[in-house]
């Protein structure tokens, strides 16, 4: 027969419980076992007075957070609305059916004030990321390291040009993400980055940068800087910084040197694309004895048919070049605009040289420039097309699979939040959602690798 709906007719008593209502296997239930905030009140009960009226509790807020950037929910508004309907997110956030959802401009005092002076998020993702280690999810032995752009909440028709906006200005008459823009002019990560004037600046977000690097419209972005082990490709570490070059490679030595002081963490490789291929920073990995498995900056190879560099052998027992005729160019050790030494051959020897014209036509005698960190740009060198490069090269693409997961899939393809703090909180929230989302699907992985061994071989 056919079945009715019952009549709407309230009942006096349930029994009801909600965790009964959350599956086991939900990503929640995993998320809340990987998440401690069991210090966080004592962490945050400085920032906090002593009197008045009790305020939401920071675990609940928190809780929320980590529920909109594993979910995808990008606005703290529908966060609210959907914890308020949704029963497993009730049940992570510790709330029970009866209880009423924080109004969503609750969150903006707490996490521009509270939140950033505590630095919670980021104890979080470290947190997480030792949760990881200890879970055998992280090798230690290779790191790639990278940056993307992601948009800033600026408007290109409100901003001014480059030249018009001035850096010393009143931070006190000054909106926040401007003050903390201000803030960090001595940053090499910001204003110390670079001296060049941008093109355009946005007045209400000047941290964020003018930039056409996607070789499409130009617009205002950030850079989201990750170092991620290539082991399961768990991020180490997340930083923010200015969308250029220079001030990425500056993050990536902040980040390794923060993971190794951080976690005892420190890679035999490091993977990057050519951007971190530098002499500075080659040297720099050389140094610290990081075999950096990146592409070498170079160019030296001439394209008018005459002698390139690499025809000049190199003598590093005499400090010396040997050219293609057999003879010495020397140095006087002078440093040229503070990285370039010059090898020079006598004009006795190149003006009865047969091979001039192949090797300078146009100059009386040739000169070979020679970066001050020559060696390392060798030592780089050496690694390309070994196995160890191409396995490298191979699993670096763990790290650009996590920025199309951080677009694509966490939505986070435009910035909410101005100035660097604003940047800063998150990329590392998703930073969290990210590892805490890749960690259960490993898990899970291994267990269903655990599960067919034990079928195929009859293990109960």
């Amino acid at each position: 027969m056919m079945g009715r709906l019952k009549s709407d007719q309230g009942q006096l008593f349930y029994e009801f419980r909600l965790g009964d209502a959350v599956p086991e296997d939900h990503l929640v239930r995993k998320n809340d076992a990987a998440l401690d905030l069991s210090s966080l009140r004592s962490e945050l009960a400085p920032h906090y007075s002593s009197i008045g009226r009790p305020s939401i509790d920071p675990e609940l807020m928190i809780r929320m957070l980590v529920v909109g950037y594993v979910f995808a929910i990008r606005s703290e508004r529908l966060i609210c609305r959907e914890v308020q309907v949704n029963l497993a997110y009730r049940w992570f956030c510790k709330l029970g059916i009866e209880d009423a959802i924080p109004d969503h401009s609750a969150f903006s005092r707490a996490r521009n004030e509270r939140f950033r002076e505590g630095d919670v998020f980021h104890r979080m993702f470290e947190q997480i990321v030792e949760a990881c280690i200890a879970a055998g999810l992280v090798g230690g032995e290779g790191f790639a390291v990278d940056a993307s752009l992601i948009g800033a909440d600026a408007n290109k028709q409100r901003s001014i040009a480059g030249q018009d906006w001035q850096r010393d200005r009143d931070p006190g008459r000054s909106s926040r993400a401007v003050k903390e823009y201000l803030a960090t002019l001595e940053d090499t990560a910001w204003g110390a980055a670079t001296e060049v004037v941008p093109k355009f600046v946005s007045p209400s977000d000047p941290a964020a940068q003018w930039t056409g690097a996607h070789k499409g419209p130009a617009f205002f972005a950030y850079s989201d800087n990750y170092l991620i082990d290539m082991k399961f490709g768990v991020i180490l570490d997340v930083e923010a910084s200015r969308a250029i070059r220079q001030a990425e490679v500056g993050t990536a030595k902040t980040m390794i040197e923060r993971t190794e002081e951080r976690f005892g963490l420190k890679p035999e490789r490091l993977a990057a694309d050519t951007a971190y291929g530098s002499a500075p920073m080659l040297n720099w990995l050389v140094e610290k004895d990081i075999a950096p498995h990146i592409p070498v900056i170079d160019k030296s190879k001439r394209e008018d048919g005459t002698f390139s560099r690499n025809d000049f052998r190199y003598d590093p027992a005499d400090d010396v070049y040997h050219c293609p005729g057999g003879k010495r160019l020397g140095t006087s050790g002078t440093v040229h605009e503070g990285k370039t030494l010059l090898y020079r051959a006598s004009k006795l020897d190149c003006d009865v040289c047969p091979l001039k014209p192949q090797c300078c036509p146009k100059e009386p005698s040739r000169k070979i420039p020679r970066d001050v960190h020559e060696h390392a740009r060798d030592v780089a060198r050496s690694f390309a097309g070994t196995e160890g490069f191409e396995q490298s090269r191979r699993e670096r693409k763990k790290i650009e699979m996590r920025f199309a997961h951080l677009k694509r899939i966490l939505k986070l393809g435009r910035l909410r939040l101005r100035g660097p703090r604003g940047a800063q909180d998150e990329f590392v929230l998703a930073a969290i959602a990210q590892n805490l989302r890749s960690s259960q699907s490993w898990s899970r992985g291994r267990h269903r690798h655990k599960l067919r061994a034990s079928r195929r071989f009859g293990v109960a």
